[in-house]
């Protein structure tokens, strides 16, 4: 019986998330879309035309997994986090806490939002690629697809655990400005780390988002800065983390119960 009820919250949460976001798909879907363009106009076809090779491989063709990436954490992270907070601010979140289902439904149906959104931004993207890169190859289809759905959750969880102590709309501002982009930018997207002297390779290696840029990067291309074990290891770590911690915080209402 509860099983039952688990299922059905679970997958009402979720079509709720998915019909939030197509109903407003302007807003969500086509922005994306716009804003990889123009990285690949600027970065790709006017500066890579005078690098030339990165990693062994046209720069056109070394950017596009990073750019999948970078559009797949954006968007994993503001869907759920507009959405939760958007929920506690109109206080319906509420309901669901004193539903007979545990925390893990809860957060399950918004990560699956959230990852529902961030594929499909991530199958456009793809398919702006093709406008400037003749050869998109995928060297392991497996890898390529546990490390963007591991790489969803795990920013989808981020951005639930930020909703649930932002106190206005403005906080949920901050942590795209000032954790997410820079962690983005400084994550291999552009460059490869072994072009960087080895204190500041030691200091990329730091940055989780490096991880996930390279695991994707090897399954798209076969080439990566990082061992690709240790980088789903890494990512499988973090999702462990934050997923002990957005339970942790829906269990006890923190920021939610007044």
């Amino acid at each position: 019986m509860q099983s039952s009820i688990s299922y059905i919250a679970l997958k009402t949460i979720w079509i709720k998330e998915c019909t939030r976001f197509l109903r407003i798909w302007v807003q969500t879907l086509v922005p994306p879309a716009i804003t990889m363009t123009l990285y690949f106009v600027i970065f790709g076809s006017i500066v890579g035309s005078r690098i030339g090779e990165m990693g062994g491989r046209p720069y056109m063709e070394f950017i596009v997994p990073g750019l999948i990436m970078m559009s797949v954490i954006t968007n994993s992270y503001s869907n759920v986090a507009s959405s939760f907070f958007s929920a506690k601010f109109q206080r319906n979140i509420e309901e669901m806490l004193v539903a007979p289902v545990s925390p893990a439904v809860i957060i399950g149906g918004y990560v699956g939002g959230g990852l529902a959104r961030a594929l499909i931004v991530a199958v456009i993207v793809t398919c702006v690629s093709f406008l400037f890169v003749e050869n998109v190859s995928i060297h392991n289809l497996l890898i390529l697809v546990i490390t963007v759905i591991l790489t969803s959750t795990l920013f989808s969880l981020g951005g639930l655990i930020n909703a649930v102590h932002a106190k206005t709309f403005d906080d949920i501002s901050i942590v795209p400005t000032f954790v997410l982009t820079p962690l983005t930018y400084l994550g291999g997207v552009f460059f490869s780390i072994q072009l960087l002297p080895g204190i500041w390779q030691a200091i990329a290696q730091a940055n989780p988002v490096l991880y996930m840029v390279n695991a994707f990067r090897y399954g798209f291309l076969g080439v990566s800065d990082v061992s690709v074990g240790i980088a789903l290891a890494v990512i499988i770590g973090f999702n462990l983390v934050l997923f002990i911690t957005a339970y942790t915080l829906l269990k006890r209402g923190a920021g939610i119960r007044s």
